[in-house]
């Protein structure tokens, strides 16, 4: 009897669930919610199953692409944000966790840019230990220099040494406002910051390149040829680490592949190291 009314009940709050999701056309996320708690604690024998449930349908109802909009304090946000993944994610796929705690073995070490819009791990679906990440602006790769940009250079020997990777992949993408700096620093090498212009003039000869053979086109486009040409001297620069060379020329057990991601478009292109042109185009 105990168990019919239970399910009853649950099919109670079910239908109040979708209720509510309706209604959010009309209400503030924050009034459904409010409306719900307080429907759901009118009967004591539903607290346990209310709090669980308002939980999970705060988890829906915020979901990924809204939670940064309903909470604008940052300790919440955060909250809500780790709150989600618990829920949606390591619950779920609590094996998965187990298995990590034992170690990683990634096989793609990628370099990515620091903008908020690419994130690799979100536009190549990565699981938790597939992918050793770096990310920086305009996702450049200096050459090897063991007194500068040393945090470069161990992430890498990292990666290789340590982990074991066999492919490094330098993802570039659409509308990179570190692009656009490095095309926009004067021939005389002035800069308005204190680090910006010195970090992007790592890939100053793309710049070189893409206008000597595209000078007859717009700002935009002339970025966007930068975006991909960058990506190719980050991958020349790669092979300037020993042990990236080592294992690439003569090992044969890594490769390099440059990419670029267009999110305007939403599209992908993907081409290895020797080609410099897309082998792969996704869109």
């Amino acid at each position: 009897m105990a168990g019919k009314f239970m399910k009853c009940m649950c099919m109670k709050i079910c239908c109040i669930g979708e209720h509510v999701t309706q209604e959010m056309k009309k209400d503030t996320y924050e009034e459904a919610i409010e409306g719900l708690e307080k429907l759901l604690s009118e009967k004591d024998e539903l607290k346990s199953i209310a709090a669980a449930k308002v939980r999970r349908l705060t988890a829906e109802l915020a979901g990924p692409a809204e939670i940064g909009a309903v909470e604008s304090d940052p300790v919440k946000r955060i909250q809500t944000g780790f709150d989600h993944f618990k829920k949606e994610k390591y619950e779920k796929q609590i094996a998965l966790y187990w298995k990590l705690a034992q170690g990683q073995t990634p096989k793609f070490l990628v370099f990515a840019c620091s903008d908020s819009r690419v994130c690799p791990s979100h536009v190549l679906n990565f699981q938790p230990g597939e992918a050793f990440v770096v990310r920086n602006v305009a996702n450049m790769v200096p050459s090897f220099d063991q007194n500068k940009y040393s945090g470069v250079g161990a992430a890498i020997e990292f990666a290789l040494l340590e982990l074991k990777v066999e492919n490094i992949l330098v993802m570039g993408h659409s509308c990179c406002a570190g692009i656009r700096n490095l095309m926009s620093v004067p021939d005389d090498g002035a800069t308005r910051s204190d680090f910006i212009e010195g970090w992007v003039s790592i890939c100053k000869a793309a710049k070189a390149t893409v206008q000597k053979q595209s000078s007859h086109l717009s700002f935009d486009d002339q970025c966007t040829h930068l975006e991909k040409e960058a990506v190719n001297i980050s991958l020349a620069n790669l092979l300037s680490y020993p042990f990236v060379n080592e294992a690439v020329v003569k090992k044969k057990t890594l490769l390099l592949k440059g990419a670029h991601y267009d999110f305007v478009k939403g599209a992908f292109e993907l081409w290895d190291l020797n080609s410099k042109t897309s082998s792969f185009l996704w869109n």
